[in-house]
């Protein structure tokens, strides 16, 4: 894994919010909303040497351009998005520990992380966001502003876990935040916006309009029902 400074951003204190592509495209979906509606400016770039898949034209393959971005406005680091994840475990690790080490260098306190909830339970469009957190102490505090923990023992695989135990090893406090949904091959809006609406909740900020994911949750509804 390659990782290249473009900047050095003046900032202190931030929290973190950090999630890469996963079921339904949450991860991703929310983090490219974030960076759009609160205008974040790139100052870290991560890239993987081996590209994970390739790109097939028809008759001919592209090779990806595989890169994450660690974006920063004000008291705020958003780190992820993007397409896809690194596909070894090795990759994935020093992934993880270079956001702990970013997360360090910059006095960073709270890590936020957050990805899709698979269920067979039928939400309509009302998707719950279950959180999980890296103490019973945490948990017991968030439990007062009106959120729900996630329901039953569970592994939590790839990124949008992985670096939960990663902050929790380094004496970072974190939260995970996990959206329901049915389907996790169609990209799941109103499970980004779930998720959207429970960090503005926790961080006592807003995020931006989420209209327009509204009207895109829309279309692929009407999409599938046809």
């Amino acid at each position: 894994m390659e990782f290249i400074q473009n900047e050095e951003p003046d900032i202190k204190k931030p929290i973190i919010i950090a999630a890469m592509q996963d079921m339904g495209n949450v991860g991703s979906i929310v983090v490219n909303f974030i960076n759009e509606s609160l205008g974040t400016k790139t100052f870290r770039t991560a890239k993987t040497p081996f590209p994970t898949y390739v790109v097939d034209r028809g008759g001919h393959i592209d090779l990806p351009d595989e890169k994450w971005e660690y974006r920063y406005t004000e008291d705020l680091i958003v780190f992820g998005g993007g397409k896809g994840q690194p596909q070894s475990s090795s990759e994935l690790n020093a992934l993880c520990q270079d956001v702990i080490d970013t997360a360090k260098k910059y006095s960073a306190k709270f890590i936020y992380t957050l990805g899709g909830f698979h269920t067979s339970r039928i939400f309509n469009e009302n998707p719950k966001t279950y959180i999980t957190t890296t103490s019973k102490e945490l948990t017991e505090q968030v439990e007062g502003l009106d959120v729900e923990t996630t329901p039953q023992k569970s592994l939590i695989t790839g990124f949008n876990g992985l670096i939960l135990g990663f902050a929790k090893k380094n004496g970072i406090q974190g939260i995970g935040m996990y959206a329901e949904l049915n389907e996790p091959e169609i990209p799941q809006y109103r499970t980004a916006i779930s998720i959207i609406k429970t960090i503005e909740k926790l961080t006592y900020r807003k995020l931006g309009d989420t209209s327009q994911l509204e009207m895109r949750a829309q279309e692929i509804e009407r999409k599938f029902k046809n």
